[in-house]
């Protein structure tokens, strides 16, 4: 379960960098347990009193990103956020990203 909840964090904390290039396949399984890796690495390196969690300060040091994210990862208002937190954030979101509606998208004009 720890496992997935790492590969699902760290395909949707990379997924911008994925998204750039349109024409690309989705990265190959060892490709995203290496980001998985990666991010789980990166985490722990924020971690600075490695308690497991990451405070806003931790967050906004070494992961901005999870930063600017942060009260809506923090799911149960400790003031911190696991990787089990950030991979439920990131789940919950997927199908969100990228899918901010353009002109043509916001219907019908007659």
């Amino acid at each position: 379960m720890q496992r997935l909840t790492l590969v699902l964090a760290a395909l949707a904390v990379s997924a911008p960098v994925l998204a750039q290039d349109t024409s690309t396949t989705r990265p190959a399984r060892r490709d995203r347990a290496e980001m998985a890796a990666k991010f789980a690495e990166r985490f722990r390196a924020a971690d600075k009193d490695g308690d497991g969690a990451l405070t806003r300060a931790e967050a906004e040091v070494g992961m901005p990103r999870l930063a600017r994210h942060f009260d809506e990862i923090d799911s149960t208002r400790t003031g911190r956020i696991t990787q089990q937190q950030v991979g439920a954030f990131m789940a919950a979101h997927a199908g969100q990203r990228g899918t901010r509606p353009g002109p043509a998208a916001s219907g019908p004009t007659s």
